[in-house]
């Protein structure tokens, strides 16, 4: 009797109690090589991409490749066509119109922007043998992460003539790196008893540029020798620093970690690690029957604003455009749409298990994460999505054999984060967050799983094909 009791409480057991999945033992042997040749190309990607710019750069580059052209606002599209459409070189929309256009879009929104340093309008100076830049940081970083690591200088200068020139410094193997100088322990003792926080202040955060003189320079003649360069390289001047767009990224490759090569290490993760997958599983779907579009939006770390943020009203131009060309208005366009906010979400990290809650956080290795809601403490700021939408994406996903967890961002007193997915909805798409758990979020080398990585692109896929 005892031993009926126990076979039946397993049975109970087997089909009731929800048991994890093994993504390595779902993947085999054939699906790690499939992730791994994956992981190699998106950390081609990932180093190409350090700004917003470069990521667009390198997204229509492989639209190009895969036979998408260019949109321009107001033109019709027809079943079947691939374009994408280049808004101010800072965010991009790359779409397969579907054989049934009227059904609605779905959509992969990703942002391309990452915490990071930027430079000040006027930022040049010396002080006591150094030449420096002055500094703006840019997004949620923690200051002092960015002291004393190698840099590079990424970004465009608007000449008087009109001409707007590129500048990379730091990442090919001859350049020179940039600094930020931190204080010696044997000094800091003022420093050290201030909170994390303090440590480092924003003004504090200066960039070290070099030390040599220009002969008969005068007063300021380190600066001199610095503006000497960049004139020679550039064809800019001091006053050419008003109108330019200079940012500061670690000059750090992606590279492998741990000895079994299952982690990627890199700058920009959050949220290159999203786009990626979005754009490229548009790329890989054939024939699609809903209209679907990988979006990589710009500002999203700093509230999502201006005019190649994810609040920009081109979003509707476009929505506008292909809503025309399938016979429907917009209204009912949209509402027969799907978004997925693709964005990445916070892997549990043992080391630091107090401010998660282990049941509901997301692990490394676990898969695709999907997050019904994000948000401060009571969900604020959250869109919330439905058990509707979360119920088809989740029947998709186990149709397509797809690895995926759910999860949240952290304790719920502890913090929070948002991302595009409010955005969206409020223009009546209904939206869910999906993309991949990241260990060490904004620091300057973050940490993601192929497993995870490769997972994302497959869940991408498996909606495009299954919408």
């Amino acid at each position: 009797m005892a031993e009926n009791e126990k076979s039946k409480a397993e049975e109970l057991k087997e089909k009731l109690v929800y048991k994890k999945p093994d993504i390595f033992e779902k993947l085999g042997a054939e699906g790690m090589a499939k992730c791994s040749e994956y992981a190699a190309g998106y950390m081609k990607f990932i180093d190409a991409a350090k700004t917003e710019r470069e990521a667009v750069k390198y997204g229509i580059m492989l639209a190009k490749e895969r036979g998408f052209v260019e949109h321009k606002l107001g033109e019709k599209v027809a079943p079947g066509g691939k374009y994408y459409y280049n808004n101010r070189g800072k965010q991009l929309f790359v779409f397969t119109v579907g054989s049934e256009p009227e059904s609605g879009i779905i959509i992969s929104a990703a942002h391309v922007d990452s915490p990071r340093i930027d430079l000040k309008p006027m930022p040049l100076y010396e002080d006591s043998g150094f030449a420096f830049f002055k500094t703006h940081y840019y997004g949620g970083v923690k200051k002092y992460q960015w002291t004393a690591i190698p840099l590079a200088i990424h970004g465009v200068v608007s000449l008087p003539n009109g001409e707007t020139v590129e500048v990379t410094v730091g990442e090919d193997e001859g350049d020179p790196v940039f600094y930020i100088t931190d204080l010696l322990p044997h000094l800091a003792k003022d420093q050290m008893a201030r909170s994390l926080a303090d440590g480092i202040t924003g003004e504090g955060l200066n960039i070290l540029l070099g030390s040599q003189p220009c002969p008969n320079g005068g007063d300021e003649k380190i600066k001199l020798n610095i503006l000497s360069i960049l004139h020679e390289k550039y064809g800019m001047t001091e006053a050419d620093f008003r109108c330019a767009e200079l940012t500061v990224v670690p000059a750090l490759k992606a590279r492998d970690v741990g000895f079994d090569r299952s982690f990627i290490g890199a700058y920009g993760h959050d949220d290159r690690v999203c786009a990626y997958p979005a754009l490229t599983a548009v790329l890989d779907t054939e024939s699609p029957r809903r209209t679907i579009m990988a979006v990589f939006a710009d500002k999203e770390e700093i509230g999502s604003v201006g005019v190649s943020g994810m609040e920009s009203m081109i979003f509707d131009d476009l929505i506008e455009d292909l809503a025309v060309s399938a016979g429907v208005t917009s209204r009912e366009l949209r509402a027969e749409s799907i978004c997925l906010s693709a964005d990445v979400n916070a892997a549990f990290d043992p080391n630091y298990g107090e401010v998660y809650e282990r049941r509901n956080s997301a692990f490394a290795n676990g898969g695709v994460v999907l997050t019904k809601y994000t948000g401060s403490r009571g969900k604020s700021g959250s869109s919330d999505a439905s058990a509707e939408l979360v119920g088809k994406i989740a029947r998709i996903f186990d149709k397509a054999g797809v690895v995926w967890q759910i999860g949240e961002l952290g304790k719920v007193d502890q913090g929070g984060g948002g991302t595009v997915a409010g955005y969206i909805a409020n223009r009546n798409i209904e939206t869910v967050d999906l993309g991949v758990p990241v260990l060490s979020m904004h620091a300057p080398y973050e940490l993601i799983a192929k497993t995870d990585l490769y997972m994302t692109y497959l869940a991408f896929r498996a909606v495009n094909a299954e919408g």
